[in-house]
């Protein structure tokens, strides 16, 4: 639940962090376990007027992964240059196509996919807890998550609505505090191994173990307590000693204690109790730690690891998931293969049924191709001479996409959408520490420009932090956002009666096109009352050293400066309102807090989404926290952002491509398609 669509090295420095105060943070707080056993949800969870997807970004044509575009390329396969279809043109050219009709259709024999990121952490889900791999290409094609999402109404409408997955249906006590997870009995990884409850408990528990039994460690939610879990090596040996597949009495035993936050009823019945109310738990398995895979072969082939040392021979040789698609290769900072799997254990449904639930597609190519190309002429040439059916395509190249509409299709956000984009206004340094000052700049800001100079006019306005997918928490004051008023800028200024205005500092990554080009546009605006700017394009890594929980940017506030973007963009990897609010606004954050902001009003707000299950407390603490930041103005909300790269998206030729899925989490977890989703127009 930090930044998550910035680059690689910001979520490897993220990672880092996060490891280290969850190892700090030891064991978590007293649980008293609800003996209730009642429940009362549905399977399909929360509305659209409720619902989300947490939008983010990357550059396409900035290269903002975490490796360099100076590394050297391996050989590639031959199959890498598959010619594409030269079929008529069916797909719009300035959205997602979610055609995709289920198992039969067009097929090809090679998928070629270029991306910008090379998966930091390359493939191991073990990272998962600290939001790696990522981007992580592996979503859906090979690790299926335990709760879906209808992606049709997510990607076409900005309607969010979970919907069945790996679990077949689940029930929410009417305390808001236990989730029971009921399991297709039918699933089995590419191995070959059960998929059970056993398996998820381990790969639960192995990840709490990972993160030196943290609380905190499912994204830095601290919604378990573990004070009566003795989970360690003793445990992990008891488990080696028969199996997850047919688990001994003594293992059944640990695995069904109630009285440990997670905890096993039947081989495909997993119980999830939370030490206080969370009405989004269920987003938090759509992707990440939520993407399931086999225990069992990480038990065999050396186990989790240790804490905060992660078994990284899963990095290069992935673990077996339930996915259509086994990795049969991975070529370091170049590229990794996908094959069909045969023996997929839902390779018979109908096309109906997938078309209900794309998540189980089998695909539609036996061999998939994803490529790390840094550079964007070099995929824009693939796209053009077909080399590659499905593209990357940033700024530098964008114009390209744009002259040929009859060509070219591209991925285009909804209208309800959480891609944001801002500028973070530090009120630890002066003169920003000063409320006027930062009321003079949110005005200063000719949102406009910035929108049409950067975004290819894609910025739609909106009032942070709450995106306004989350209907039911956005903008309860009906506040309207901030607007370029100069008049208003001058007068702001003037009451911060500040005789000699010193030069501000506005520090931008050197790998983010639009964040360099966002500071350029802000550094005009503010000359215009008066206040100079100084951009200042860094290094990434120099740039980001500094940030970290909230504590850590305070005190670097200094270097900091008083301007910053956040990060690149922001996503998430859950799909939840309350990141926003535990990112960018809490005294708490873990990351997020670029601003380094922190107020009682507001922190209240942060508070409730994790106490309470009652809905009007929650808006209640929200509204006031809202128009506590709004007149506080930490951050200068841009607007929420219409293509997937932002300044760019995917883009695929009319006629080949027919239709694909993005990453439900909108970039949180993966940049690239869901490889099984990608339709095609004919077969080759």
């Amino acid at each position: 639940m930090k930044s998550q669509q910035t680059f690689a090295i910001g979520k490897a420095i993220a990672a880092v962090v996060i490891v280290i105060i969850l190892i700090i943070a030891g064991s978590a707080a007293y649980l008293a376990l609800s003996s209730s056993k009642s429940t009362t949800t549905s399977t399909t969870s929360i509305s659209s007027s409720q619902s989300s997807s947490s939008y983010s970004s990357i550059s396409s044509s900035s290269s903002s992964s975490s490796a360099s575009s100076s590394q050297s390329q391996t050989s590639s396969p031959s199959s890498s240059s598959s010619s594409s279809s030269s079929s008529a043109a069916t797909s719009s050219s300035s959205s997602v196509s979610s055609s995709s009709t289920g198992q039969g259709g067009a097929f090809r024999n090679t998928l070629v996919i270029d991306d910008v990121n090379w998966p930091y952490d390359d493939l191991n889900q073990l990272y998962s807890p600290s939001e790696q791999p990522w981007p992580d290409w592996t979503m859906y094609g090979v690790y299926q998550p335990l709760i879906g999402v209808d992606l049709s109404q997510e990607q076409q409408k900005g309607n969010l609505s979970f919907i069945p997955a790996l679990a077949q249906n689940w029930t929410v006590s009417p305390d808001g505090m236990t989730y029971t997870f009921n399991l297709r009995p039918d699933v089995r990884f590419s191995n070959g191994d059960p998929f059970n409850a056993y398996q998820i408990w381990m790969q639960m528990y192995g990840l709490y173990y990972l993160s030196a039994n943290a609380s905190n460690w499912m994204y830095s939610y601290a919604i378990f307590n573990y004070n009566n879990t003795r989970f360690g090596p003793a445990t992990i040996a008891l488990i080696n000693q028969s199996s997850l597949i047919n688990p001994s009495p003594q293992a059944i035993s640990v695995m069904s204690n109630q009285s440990w936050p997670i905890y096993v009823t039947s081989p495909h019945q997993i119980v999830f109790h939370l030490k206080s109310p969370f009405l989004y738990m269920t987003g938090l398995f759509v992707a990440g730690v939520g993407l399931m895979f086999d225990s069992q072969y990480v038990l065999n082939h050396g186990g989790f690891g240790a804490p905060g040392a992660v078994n990284t021979q899963f990095n290069q040789n992935p673990i077996p998931g339930s996915g259509p698609y086994d990795v049969v290769k991975v070529v370091e900072q170049n590229y990794v293969q996908f094959v069909q799997d045969p023996n997929y254990w839902a390779k018979n449904w109908t096309p109906g049924q997938v078309a209900a639930n794309p998540i189980f597609d089998s695909g539609h190519a036996k061999n998939i191709l994803m490529y790390y190309k840094p550079d964007g002429l070099a995929r824009y040439t693939d796209l053009s001479t077909g080399a590659a059916q499905v593209v990357a395509i940033g700024r530098s190249s964008w114009n390209l996409v744009l002259a040929n509409p009859n060509t070219y299709g591209y991925a285009v956000n909804p209208a309800q959408t959480s891609l944001i984009m801002g500028v973070a206004i530090n009120p630890n340094i002066y003169p920003t520490n000063i409320t006027y000052v930062r009321q003079a700049i949110v005005h200063a800001i000719n949102y406009s420009d910035v929108n049409q100079k950067v975004f290819f006019g894609t910025l739609t306005p909106y009032v942070g932090p709450n995106p306004p997918i989350w209907k039911q928490f956005y903008n309860l004051n009906n506040l309207q956002p901030y607007q370029y008023n100069l008049t208003l800028a001058q007068e702001d200024l003037a009451k911060a009666n500040i005789t000699n205005f010193p030069t501000i500092t506005f520090k931008v990554p050197v790998d983010c096109d639009y964040c360099v080009n966002t500071a350029q546009v802000v550094q005009s605006d503010l000359s215009q009352i008066g206040i100079n700017v100084n951009v200042e394009v860094l290094a990434t890594t120099t740039w980001e050293q500094w940030y970290g929980n909230y504590n850590t940017n305070v005190n670097n506030s200094a270097q900091i400066g008083q301007l910053s973007t956040l990060g690149f963009d922001w996503a998430s990897p859950a799909l939840d309102p309350a990141d926003y609010w535990l990112s960018f606004m809490s005294c708490t954050s873990l990351w997020g807090n670029w601003a380094g902001y922190c107020n009682p009003t507001v922190q209240k707000a942060v508070n409730a989404f994790l106490s309470t299950s009652n809905v009007t407390e929650i808006q209640q603490a929200v509204k006031a926290a809202d128009l506590q930041a709004y007149n506080d103005a930490p951050y200068a909300w841009l607007g929420v952002v219409g293509l997937w790269y932002a300044d760019g998206s995917l883009v695929w030729q009319k006629n080949t491509v027919s239709g694909l899925y993005l990453d439900p989490t909108f970039t949180g977890m993966d940049t690239a398609p869901l490889i099984n989703t990608i339709t095609f127009v004919s077969s080759s």
